[in-house]
């Protein structure tokens, strides 16, 4: 796997925001609330690719972010709940940090196990831990917008990290969403055609299985679309006009029908 000895250095990223970044980072350790740094600061270490980014993606348990917001609050920082099943951020001098804790989605919620596997760096002269690639992957996996695709990221992090992953473990994450996964390995064999024994082939083969076995299995009874756990825009028709129930609603999902407006009316805003 190739690691960067460190995430970042101030010679990277403006002096004042590399300093806003660790004031918060040591505010955090402080608190001793867990939070795991991903996004590109992640994905650069696991990667060695260095992505030009404008915030910092720190991720929490949702049931800690009072604790996180009340310890940041007390350092100088202004916090908000912008998206309850999502994230929140933090504010400061027209910088800011994303506090996550599931996905976009709803389906890759922050839980204990994501602490359980977190390995422990240096950021900016700062001891924090990142988020898991396992972790990563699964998240990132959903993310097929017009605008944004994040299938380059996984191939990445595959290609770098799949000797190392603990595949039952991402099994288990994908779950009944395992098509999903199996899109991206065969991506990877496409994308990378003289390195695809990097994915083991017990796992190609479980997937291939599966997919076996669903494709002559009886056929769901109820109209449902899961396009909307991949974007929350290209699908909305399937949900509006064509009588689709939407995948991201109880029982299949873990959404609210306030969590898909909000989310909705929020690519006017984006706009």
């Amino acid at each position: 796997m190739q690691i960067s000895t460190s995430l970042s250095t101030t010679n990277e990223i403006e002096h004042g925001t590399a300093k806003f970044y660790q004031h918060v980072l040591n505010a955090l350790n402080s608190s001793g609330v867990p939070y795991l740094v991903g996004g590109a600061y992640a994905f650069h270490h696991y990667t060695g690719i260095i992505r030009d980014t404008k915030d910092l993606d720190l991720f929490i348990r949702r049931r800690d972010f009072d604790l996180i917001s009340a310890a940041l609050h007390e350092s100088g920082y202004r916090t908000e709940l912008t998206y309850p099943h999502w994230l929140g951020k933090l504010f400061f001098n027209g910088d800011f940090i994303d506090l996550i804790f599931s996905s976009g989605n709803g389906v890759a919620e922050v839980d204990d196990a994501w602490f359980d596997f977190a390995p422990q760096v240096d950021m900016l002269g700062v001891p924090v831990r990142l988020s898991p690639p396992e972790e990563m992957i699964w998240s990132k996996s959903f993310i097929m917008e017009r605008e944004r695709f994040d299938g380059a990221d996984i191939a990445h992090l595959l290609r770098t990290c799949a000797e190392q992953l603990d595949w039952q473990r991402m099994l288990r994450r994908f779950d009944a969403h395992w098509r999903i996964l199996l899109c991206h390995v065969i991506l990877f064999g496409f994308i990378y055609a003289d390195e695809r024994e990097l994915i083991p082939a017990w796992v190609v083969d479980e997937l291939l299985d599966r997919l076996r076995v669903d494709t002559h299995a009886a056929q769901a009874e109820c109209r449902i679309c899961f396009g909307t756990l991949l974007s929350r825009e290209q699908f909305l028709p399937d949900i509006m006009q064509w009588g689709y129930r939407d995948a991201r609603l109880f029982p299949h999902g873990h959404m609210s029908e306030q969590d898909t407006v909000t989310w909705t009316d929020a690519i006017k805003n984006k706009r």
